[in-house]
């Protein structure tokens, strides 16, 4: 599996993650648009995809993440969203119509690292050819190595979800 080469891409999907409570971020949305934002700073991107549904609270994801890339600097008119996804199958299904719009080829997806693979191989069934790049704490923690093995016990269920809305489109 490819992570970001040094080369040009049009868009970075940017995949949601929980939003606390009190409608602050978590930890891996945090890292996931900061890993995004310097993918675009650096020229890497030309624009940012946010995506993400209201899971925990009434807010979407992509929102909250659209604000935290706006008042980081990045300017408006690059950042987009995807606002009803759920999980990341949704977040493949219901960002394709927007790469579509955008005439966007050449997509990136970013996630955690834990997250890669099972997200690539979503993507990719859904008919978008994307590199991927992952974003990881500075200090791994308990927590992150236990989603390195969540990661891998959900995916022969993912397979089995992703093949079934394949199956209803």
């Amino acid at each position: 599996m490819r992570t970001v080469p040094v080369e040009n891409y049009d868009a970075a999907i940017v995949l949601g993650a929980r939003i606390q409570p009190d409608g602050t971020p978590s930890p891996a949305t945090t890292r996931r648009v900061a890993h995004g934002l310097a993918l675009l700073n650096s020229g890497q991107v030309g624009a940012l995809l946010m995506t993400g549904g209201a899971t925990t609270t009434a807010t979407p994801e992509a929102w909250v993440m659209r604000h935290m890339a706006l008042q980081a600097g990045a300017p408006p008119e690059l950042v987009h969203t995807e606002d009803r996804a759920r999980n990341t199958i949704e977040n493949a299904l219901f960002s394709l119509p927007l790469v579509r719009l955008h005439g966007w080829r050449r997509l990136v997806v970013v996630t955690d690292s834990f997250h890669l693979p099972r997200a690539r191989y979503i993507f990719r069934r859904f008919g978008l050819d994307v590199d991927m790049s992952g974003a990881r704490p500075e200090q791994p923690s308990r927590h992150w190595w236990l989603a390195h093995l969540r990661e891998a016990a959900a995916i022969p269920w993912t397979i089995l979800r992703v093949e079934r809305a394949l199956l209803r489109r």
